[in-house]
């Protein structure tokens, strides 16, 4: 996903950190840029909203200590945001900061768009509107659990590995299979690799299942002690919107509609973060050229990467 040939030529470089939700991502890409005195460019599409915060774990000025993050609670809660467009703003933010840069960094688990930003994205076919109307209509009327199962008779492959509580991104496949006959996930896997002006290192961050979902249990629990359902409460009038189809707030919604009891949302918002963490770590886990560390293994990290940085 990630990657390209590291060559002397190319005298910048992007350092690309993945991983899944709640690993540590955020914290450690901090201590790297302090350490590498650099900046940050978030590749997380829900922390892309300002009004997310809680509940996409967006980091506070105190834990940012001063690395300039870009990319980050900058667009309102009704914007409709593509990872081909985040792709060409953040490729021109690049060409900005390596004016006065020779390392950058990005970090994220939106693997979408950190592919986007790494490679550039397939062309997909023109689509007649009316087909997402319908299936909006579908989504409207029958609910996301029915689509969800016709994209696994349609495209089993991107049904194993897409967020399948995310409306906007299932209706995209749905309308590609089914406007073109052929799977989405396949037509997704076409060469699209474009040449980037910088050399690109990919590290990920990896740990036990059982440490990984004790972490997304307490994030969850620490999301709770910080006002999250409060923060929902405020943005129900939104509830709607494609931002908000998203982990901790869906179920907070439901519970805000009668649907579940704060208990069962709650265990609900910890066994979908799980399943999208696992999603998550199946995409990335693709990519070959991602070396793997634990999220406290700063030095091993900076021990890594230091000959390739110069």
């Amino acid at each position: 996903m990630c990657s390209n040939p590291i060559t002397t030529a190319k005298r910048k470089h992007l350092i690309v950190m993945v991983g899944p939700t709640a690993i540590g991502k955020t914290a450690l890409s901090i201590q790297l840029a302090e350490a590498l005195q650099t900046e940050i460019i978030s590749a997380d599409s829900r922390q892309f909203y300002r009004d997310l915060v809680i509940g996409t774990a967006q980091p506070t000025q105190a834990e940012m200590r001063g690395i300039p993050h870009h990319f980050l609670a900058f667009l309102p809660i009704q914007a409709n945001y593509t990872a081909g467009r985040f792709a060409k703003e953040a490729l021109q933010k690049l060409h900005n900061l390596f004016a006065y840069q020779d390392v950058v960094i990005a970090t994220g688990g939106s693997g979408l768009y950190l592919k986007a930003l790494c490679e550039g994205l397939a062309e997909m076919p023109t689509l007649s509107p009316s087909l997402r109307a319908t299936l909006n209509a579908a989504l409207a009327e029958k609910g996301l659990p029915y689509l969800t199962q016709l994209l696994a008779e349609k495209d089993p492959t991107y049904y194993n590995t897409v967020d399948l509580n995310n409306p906007k991104r299932v209706i995209r496949a749905l309308e590609v299979c089914l406007g073109t006959g052929q799977p989405y996930s396949t037509l997704r896997k076409q060469p699209t690799k474009e040449a980037r002006p910088f050399n690109i290192i990919t590290i990920g961050l990896t740990q036990d299942k059982p440490l990984l979902h004790k972490r997304i249990n307490l994030r969850v629990d620490a999301m709770l002690e910080q006002g999250l359902l409060k923060e929902v409460e405020k943005l129900y009038p939104y509830k709607a919107t494609n931002a908000l189809q998203t982990l901790g707030y869906k179920e907070l919604f439901a519970y805000m509609d009668g649907q579940y009891s704060l208990t069962e949302a709650i265990n609900h918002i910890k066994t979908n973060t799980k399943k999208y963490a696992k999603k998550q770590i199946t995409w990335f886990k693709k990519d070959k050229h991602i070396t793997w560390f634990a999220p406290y293994d700063l030095p091993k990290i900076q021990t890594h990467i230091g000959p390739m940085i110069g």
